[in-house]
């Protein structure tokens, strides 16, 4: 009996459900319409409805309740690190964050963004005695960190009040933003620059420059960061030497999970 191909076996519902799926890689769209979708994958809107509604009610896709439109929900983006895990984000940051602290002679850290909360995964620290205190597997706020800031500046506007429903932020030093419209303000210039400062924000004394790991659909899936005393971390040093340095191993690390500009 003659083998059949692989491509006789594909179930069309389901290949139509990663078609929508696949809608939402592009980095320009965050939600979408079924009348769009309907355009896009060539399908009647009622196919792309139960196609939407299967999806969501397993997590894939939610709706948004004030413009109806769709975009990926929790399912998702777990599925995603999940992959990530599997791949070995540790492993893969693990000599980058070495090169770092070579170059930089500073502590460097991998982060993650998880429920309005910036997790340290890993850290590789400086040599020199004065050094700032390891902080891995702690939940910091997001708000008053640069690797939390670098999640926050690539989030829509629903998103971001979500996460910050009031006016008032909490402030942690007097350098803290504590007011969600100059959040957004400092998030807009965080976006366009691609890289993320931390100014004492959350520890007086403290600095830290931050800039995004990306993997292969693109999206950030942590952030890589240095961190160090205020009295080595002057502004002209941040800008000309530390911001190069981080933009660049952020990248290495992005382009090793299979990121391509």
């Amino acid at each position: 009996m003659a083998r059949k191909e692989k491509s006789e076996y594909l179930i069309q519902a389901v290949s139509h459900a990663l078609d929508l799926l696949e809608q939402f890689q592009d980095n320009d769209v965050d939600e979408l319409g079924v009348t769009e979708l309907s355009k896009r994958l060539k399908l009647h809107k009622n196919n792309v409805f139960r196609l939407l509604a299967t999806l969501e009610s397993r997590g894939y896709i939610e709706q948004n309740k004030v413009t109806e439109n769709y975009r990926l929900g929790l399912k998702s983006l777990e599925l995603g690190q999940t992959f990530i895990k599997k791949m070995g984000l540790l492993d893969l940051a693990k000599p980058v964050l070495e090169e770092l602290v070579d170059a930089a002679n500073e502590t460097a850290y991998v982060a993650i963004f998880k429920e309005g909360y910036i997790v340290y995964l890993d850290v590789v620290e400086t040599r020199l005695t004065v050094r700032v205190v390891s902080r891995v597997g702690s939940r910091l706020p997001a708000h008053c960190t640069a690797a939390g800031k670098i999640h926050l500046a690539y989030m829509s506007e629903g998103e971001l009040e979500g996460y910050y429903p009031q006016q008032e932020l909490k402030g942690y030093t007097p350098q803290s933003i504590t007011d969600r419209d100059q959040l957004k303000r400092d998030l807009a210039v965080t976006a366009e620059r691609g890289y993320a400062f931390d100014i004492e924000e959350l520890d007086l004394g403290v600095r830290c420059v931050a800039a995004p790991i990306r993997d292969y659909t693109r999206r950030i899936v942590g952030a890589l960061s240095i961190s160090g005393p205020s009295t080595r971390f002057s502004d002209e040093r941040m800008e000309k030497e530390l911001v190069p340095l981080v933009t660049k191993a952020a990248q290495e690390l992005s382009t090793r999970l299979g990121y391509h500009k």
